[in-house]
């Protein structure tokens, strides 16, 4: 299987296991500044040159003999569930993407079909009642994981712990993980441990948030989204992602983590999936 997901600066000064939903977008380019001292213009993901990619073919040998002898710091960055399917819906769901049309062709059109789901449009401002939306995608996104039904489950809103897992499972370890909620100190653990052909200052790094503002913004404070049954629904989804990255089921408004990251505990249970 390898180590998809997976991206390593040229230099191999830092290996990264993408999660999408997960700043992902700002620690690539980091990684591509501190190769080239300069950040790479456009979306980071559409880059095809300046960073070694498990999705290119010429970067899968070194990526794998890296990853399997540890040469390199090797970290990853982890989300709130709540605040992390929340944002799967308003960017995936509702917002237009970057060519101009809805993620993936017909999968709206299916959802307002067989789940009842609005999305608004640009014309109106993306007047729609964003709850009741919201909680109907959430069945859908459960009827993905659970029963991979009607598709299955994608990337932007499958559990952050079966992301970060093939990693382990494939043979490599982390040396960090930290949260998207204390971005810069998390961050910068990983900076003072590598040596970069570019220095990079966090202070003066812009935050690259490629789907902003190409969909409605959220409407209602986050714990206004999940009653009681939306969070059962979460916790079906992301019982491990609470547990093994310290985040609250109870309480939905808390965004913060409650406890500290233990790397060998993730080690010890994610090994074998």
């Amino acid at each position: 299987m390898g180590f998809p997901g997976t991206w390593m600066t040229e230099s191999e000064s830092v290996v990264y296991r993408v999660v999408p939903k997960c700043a992902c977008s700002t620690i690539g380019q980091i990684m591509f500044y501190s190769d080239h001292g300069e950040f790479f213009d456009g979306d980071i993901h559409d880059c095809k040159g300046g960073l070694q990619k498990w999705s290119q073919e010429d970067s899968k040998p070194k990526i794998t003999q890296n990853v399997v002898e540890h040469r390199s710091y090797a970290f990853t960055c982890v989300r709130n569930p709540y605040t992390r399917i929340l944002s799967s819906f308003f960017d995936k769901i509702c917002g237009i993407q970057r060519n101009g049309n809805y993620y993936r062709g017909n999968l709206v059109p299916l959802l307002i079909q067989k789940y009842g789901i609005e999305v608004g449009n640009p014309d109106d401002d993306f007047q729609f009642d964003q709850i009741k939306s919201f909680r109907r995608f959430l069945l859908f996104a459960r009827d993905t994981i659970r029963w991979r039904k009607p598709m299955d489950p994608d990337i932007h809103w499958s559990a952050t712990s079966g992301h970060v897992s093939t990693f382990v499972a494939n043979g490599g370890t982390y040396d960090h993980i930290f949260w998207t909620e204390k971005f810069n100190d998390g961050m910068q653990k990983v900076l003072d441990a590598i040596e970069t052909p570019n220095k990079v200052d966090l202070k003066t790094i812009p935050k690259f948030n490629e789907s902003e503002g190409h969909g409605p913004k959220r409407a209602h404070p986050v714990e206004d989204y999940f009653d009681d049954l939306s969070m059962h629904l979460v916790y079906e989804m992301f019982k491990r992602d609470f547990d093994l990255f310290k985040y609250s089921f109870e309480d939905p408004a808390n965004k913060m983590p409650i406890g500290e990251i233990d790397l060998d505990e993730i080690h010890a249970k994610l090994g074998g999936t």
